[in-house]
């Protein structure tokens, strides 16, 4: 395993460096050869690394910023007049080589903005997708556009299922990840022309294409990668976070309801207690921006430090993967793209 450099937003999200201190020490505890440059208000950052007796840490560097992406802040707001902030620095540091990753809990509509404007996008792809991984009954499923691009081409979600098996590829080490394309029926003859001509061109392309899926397969685990528009994307996971939340609310309420449910919960906490792991939105925070020339990693921005840890150990996976290399190669493969 190589070292890995990881710009981290410091002040990004909505707690900012009280979350993304703790669990970038927490994350060079767990990876030996990490090497961390928060990026942030030098004076805030030194303050809390003092605290947690890490003021020295070898592994750690701070570059200093005066400014700060605001969580409501428009994109071409952060664009124009955030030049000097955490969010684009920590970019500017992975086009510059001297990180090989950025992970950040800011705006995302800011970051995607930056993000595209500083690193560019590969030779043969026209928009950036955010791909994440969700749970399903086998493992986890890789879902793509989660929300960057609400209309799209047949060849561009052709772009998302080649990015998205790269990517799949790199976090399960499986040779041919099988591709499904978001429809509202598995026949072919179901869905608008845009999807029409998407199952075609992934049909014929060297991808392995299961064909079309519905929503309840991206649980079943019926595919590796479920490619959408992300308009139809960010629905879902909307919508499952949703569900997620109400579930949960659901179950506290009925075993709240008398004295014998109440005892019948406290017999059910190991059961709870590994369901509520199970489905740990935390487990599965970091978004990847796929489609650019760098590696930027989208944490959730409410999320607590255990979250964060986890969109980091996501920005490793895909820097020991390559996977902006075996993204270029597949692209190569099936566009000529040199």
């Amino acid at each position: 395993m190589t070292s890995q450099s990881i710009a981290i937003d410091a002040m990004g999200g909505d707690v900012g460096p009280n979350v993304t201190i703790p669990a970038s020490l927490d994350a060079l505890k767990r990876y030996p050869k990490l090497h961390i440059i928060l990026v942030g208000n030098q004076v805030i950052i030194e303050a809390l690394l003092k605290s947690h007796n890490a003021e020295n840490h070898p592994r750690i560097a701070i570059k200093s910023t005066t400014q700060v992406v605001l969580m409501d802040e428009s994109p071409q707001s952060a664009l124009k007049n955030k030049k000097d902030s955490s969010m684009r620095i920590a970019i500017n540091l992975v086009k510059d080589g001297e990180a090989h990753a950025c992970v950040s809990a800011g705006n995302t509509g800011a970051l995607m903005a930056t993000a595209r404007f500083v690193l560019k996008t590969l030779k043969g792809i026209d928009r950036p997708a955010i791909a994440s991984n969700l749970p399903n009954q086998k493992g986890t499923t890789c879902m793509l556009d989660l929300g960057a691009n609400a209309d799209c081409t047949p060849e561009q979600l052709l772009q998302f299922a080649i990015m998205g098996s790269m990517l799949t590829k790199a976090h399960t080490k499986k040779k041919k990840p099988t591709i499904g394309l978001l429809n509202i029926g598995s026949e072919e003859i179901k869905g608008n022309e845009v999807v029409k001509q998407a199952a075609h061109l992934i049909k014929n392309s060297h991808l392995n294409f299961y064909g079309n899926v519905e929503g309840n397969d991206i649980f079943k685990g019926t595919t590796d990668v479920v490619v959408c528009d992300g308009f139809v994307g960010n629905i879902a996971l909307k919508t499952t976070e949703g569900l997620a939340q109400m579930m949960g609310r659901f179950l506290s309420e009925e075993f709240k309801r008398n004295w014998l449910t109440k005892l019948m919960g406290i017999i059910a906490i190991p059961v709870l207690k590994a369901f509520k792991r199970r489905l740990d939105p935390r487990r599965y925070n970091g978004a990847s921006f796929l489609g650019l020339n760098g590696i930027v990693i989208k944490s959730h921005g409410g999320t607590d430090a255990y979250g964060f840890r986890y969109a980091i150990a996501t920005a490793v996976e895909e820097i020991d993967s390559k996977i902006i290399e075996n993204i270029k190669k597949q692209l190569e493969v099936e566009f000529s793209v040199k």
